[in-house]
């Protein structure tokens, strides 16, 4: 098992390097910052100054190099337009877009299980066949129509909730969280349903593959023919085995959630990560586009890593080959 995980370790360092030179690289060739940040106007001589105070008159390997030297030091530049360390700026933006990617999942989760396991279990009931035609819409209806749907409707003419901003907020550590408060939570509502929909839908339908394969292995008949409860049946039995895949899936759409909530962020107007990237792309703000890209990096690597280590948990034959 140490042996395993050392490996593992290994694998995800390896990426992080490796994608750290993609994302340098690909960013720092698109589009000219100095053309965004300095007035038309400017003679060329201001031009020159502020091209050497970014670091921008020095050739590309080198910017890396530079690059990789402050991050090994905690630091991966200053934002262009803020004037402020860029790994600062998004990790200030990251409580709001991480309450709200929690928020998301765990609707997903307490709305996909459940259906997911009844569509299992009655497979030709009418009530299933809704549900799975609603996880179709689920899948194939567009983010931001849906958004735009949900603020006309339950913002604009019922009025039941607000349609943009996290709303009173309380700190705590000196971090400010939307979801300690009433009116945090009904600005959140929106959003992270709007987030969710995709992943419910995911959740649902991977949630009734498993419980209409588990249910014909022959553990799960001998249970039965054991005299033991339905209800013990499928929370023991059925519901044990299926949360492997499960676990896998959320663990890595955990990070999708969070590195993919710019479309939401951007139509609800909430202040977190996806809104900040989106604003930074407008003005090439490179140290803040690169310093968001290498934390979903880093994001996704230690997630994998940590689904990794819960499927060895929960599934021993993982064990019993890294042991192998």
């Amino acid at each position: 098992m140490t042996t395993w995980l050392l490996r593992r370790i290994l694998q995800a360092l390896l990426i992080v390097g490796a994608m750290s030179v993609t994302v340098f690289v690909a960013v720092n060739v698109i589009g000219d910052p100095v053309e965004v940040l300095i007035s038309p106007e400017a003679t060329q001589e201001e031009r020159a100054r502020l091209i050497a105070s970014l670091g921008l008159d020095q050739p590309l390997w080198k910017q890396y190099l530079n690059f990789v030297s402050d991050a090994l030091r905690g630091s991966l530049g200053n934002s262009f337009v803020y004037n402020e360390p860029a790994l600062g700026l998004v990790f200030s933006r990251l409580p709001a877009t991480l309450e709200l990617a929690v928020l998301a999942l765990l609707i997903a989760i307490l709305v996909g299980i459940p259906l997911g396991l009844y569509a299992g279990l009655n497979p030709d009931s009418k009530a299933s066949k809704t549900i799975m035609a609603g996880s179709i819409l689920g899948f194939s209806l567009p983010t931001f129509w849906v958004g735009l749907v949900m603020i006309m409707v339950f913002a604009v003419q019922l009025g039941w909730l607000p349609s943009s901003g996290r709303g009173q907020t309380v700190e705590v550590f000196g971090v400010r969280w939307s979801f300690l408060t009433a009116d945090g939570l009904q600005h959140m509502l929106l959003p992270a349903v709007n987030l969710a929909l995709f992943k419910l839908s995911m959740v649902l339908r991977l949630t009734r593959a498993g419980t209409r394969e588990t249910l014909s292995m022959d553990f799960v008949k001998f249970a039965r023919a054991k005299g033991l409860k339905p209800a013990r049946v499928i929370g023991v039995h059925v519901l044990k085995n299926i949360m492997i895949p499960i676990v896998t899936v959320l663990g890595l759409e955990l990070g999708s959630l969070i590195a993919f909530a710019v479309v939401t962020e951007t139509i609800f107007d909430w202040p977190g990560m996806g809104k900040l990237i989106v604003d930074s792309i407008y003005v090439l703000d490179r140290p803040v586009i690169v310093a968001y890209l290498m934390m979903i990096v880093l994001l996704f690597v230690t997630l994998n890593l940590i689904v990794d280590i819960l499927y060895s948990v929960l599934d021993p034959r993982v064990r019993l080959e890294s042991r192998t």
